[in-house]
């Protein structure tokens, strides 16, 4: 019964002469029905809903006339609707929606060459009709005004709006001032100085100087220098140099570390009154312990050693120098005439052990691959810390200096390197701490180089003062103890 009633309904879509779904051609006007439905023409509605269909196709797209006002939509040559016909309206409008404009005569169903529909199953603008769809050409959404502006030219990239603002750093190389966050050029890509490559630090009474040297691709070296005075008002420097075990993992962290926090330590020390030495103490073990900690704060890398450095550290307050150390970072006293250099320090190191256990000279044992071994440092993989300490008062004026072993690895006895150090050290550290430096990356660089200065001029000792009383003449001698005897009394 369904089957009839929809033979019933079945009409020509050109001439609405009722058709059987078996037919291929109308009776009354000889339209192709096969290639109607081909097209997307549906039999089943009537002629009324056909007109309808090509009336409302026919109306005109508020918003295509008020983008294009002198194009003619959805009208025709013949003011007979052609529903068979899927006439696509002006070629013009067909153009604007980006379709073919093939012509009215062509197959249904007949592809454009350039990929497009034909006209035959476009609706009015050219736009594909879906099956059941009215046939109004849909236009492309318009683009808002902060995406195009009209007259505008399209302003090109800059190739350079990932330099952050105010990067004031000039390549090495070529000059640019095209330095990215990465530290590299980004005109002729040659890697930057980082900040700790070369670092220079001056006070009054302390100095310092690190730099990476030739052969390393960063500094592991670091270094503090502070001044403070102590309760009476006298005042106190302070001296630290650490070198990064390059064994480890992240050294670099570990020095910068240890010598923030012992430098910081030995401070608050002096300012609260404590002795020289009971300072250097705590301060080697407050930098041993942030060390330690840094071994919790990231996974270690395998096959490598916890964070790792050594440490030497100087302190000048009262005419006194306190010198603490763990490790082969080392410490030396030069007076101005030269006469008695002497290394303070005795490295943790296994050319040191053979040299105590009588089993090589000191020349034999520093010319050994083993010789820089260190058998004590911070870390945490270090057994047991155990810091040093020594303190003197000098006697002439001079200079202390402390330094990492890339400098004194080429001159390490104390006569050697004092003809290194400028006859001026006293008056003009950072210029001498510069000249050390720059001899060490001189001879090759092959280790990270940290020096520190400490001028020394000795404390006058206090003039001795007059008692505040009136003398008593007794005897003819000043301030004589009197006795006054009994009588009878001898």
């Amino acid at each position: 019964m369904t089957e009839s009633m929809d033979q019933l309904t079945l009409s020509c879509p050109n001439c609405a002469q009722a058709v059987a779904e078996s037919d291929r051609y109308c009776e009354e006007c000889g339209i192709d029905l096969t290639a109607t439905r081909a097209a997307g023409a549906d039999p089943r509605a009537g002629a009324a809903a056909a007109l309808a269909a090509a009336e409302l196709s026919a109306a005109p797209d508020p918003l295509a006339v008020a983008l294009c006002p002198d194009v003619t939509f959805g009208a025709t040559a013949d003011p007979e609707v052609q529903l068979g016909a899927g006439t696509a309206g002006s070629a013009a409008a067909a153009e604007f929606a980006g379709g073919s404009a093939f012509g009215a005569g062509a197959p249904a169903g007949a592809a454009d060459p350039t990929g497009a529909p034909s006209a035959a199953g476009l609706g009015a603008g050219g736009a594909a009709v879906p099956s059941g769809a009215t046939g109004d050409f849909v236009l492309a959404a318009p683009l808002l005004a902060t995406e195009a502006e009209v007259g505008v030219a399209p302003v090109a990239a800059d190739p350079w709006s990932g330099v952050p603002s105010g990067d004031a750093r000039v390549c090495v190389g070529c000059g640019a001032q095209r330095i990215d966050t990465d530290g590299y050029c980004e005109v002729c890509g040659l890697a930057q100085p980082r900040p700790r490559d070369h670092q220079e630090r001056a006070l009054n009474g302390v100095c310092g100087v690190s730099d990476r040297g030739h052969r390393h691709h960063r500094n592991e070296d670091a270094f503090a220098v502070a001044a403070t005075s102590r309760p009476d008002g006298s005042p106190a420097v302070v001296a630290v140099v650490c070198d990064g075990v390059s064994s480890a993992t992240r050294p670099d962290e570990a020095s910068q570390a240890a010598a923030d926090s012992a430098s910081e330590a030995l401070l608050e020390a002096l300012e609260a009154g404590e002795e020289p030495e009971a300072a250097m103490v705590r301060a080697i073990m407050t930098a041993a312990d942030r060390v330690d900690a840094l071994a919790d704060e990231f996974e270690r890398e395998p096959s490598r050693n916890s964070p790792a450095c050594t440490i030497v550290s100087a302190v000048l307050t009262g005419g006194r120098v306190t010198v603490g150390w763990v490790g082969d970072s080392r410490a030396y006293w030069f007076p101005d005439d030269r006469s008695g250099s002497q290394r303070l320090t005795v490295d943790d190191s296994w050319a040191t052990r053979m040299v105590e256990a009588g089993l090589m000279s000191e020349a034999e044992a520093f010319a050994d691959p083993r010789a820089h071994a260190i058998t004590g440092w911070l870390g945490a993989d270090a057994v047991e810390v155990e810091p040093h300490t020594m303190s003197f008062v000098p006697q002439t004026p001079g200079t202390v200096l402390i330094c990492s072993d890339g400098l004194w690895n080429y001159a390490e006895g104390a006569v050697d390197l004092a003809a290194v150090v400028p006859a001026d050290a006293r008056t003009k550290p950072l210029q001498a701490a510069q000249i050390l430096a720059r001899y060490a990356c001189d001879r090759g660089g092959h280790d990270n180089i940290t020096v520190a200065l400490l001028p020394v001029d000795p404390v006058e000792p206090p003039e001795p003062t007059l008692p505040d009383h009136p003398p008593t003449l007794v005897g003819e001698s000043l301030d004589s103890p009197t006795i006054q005897l009994r009588e009878g009394e001898s």
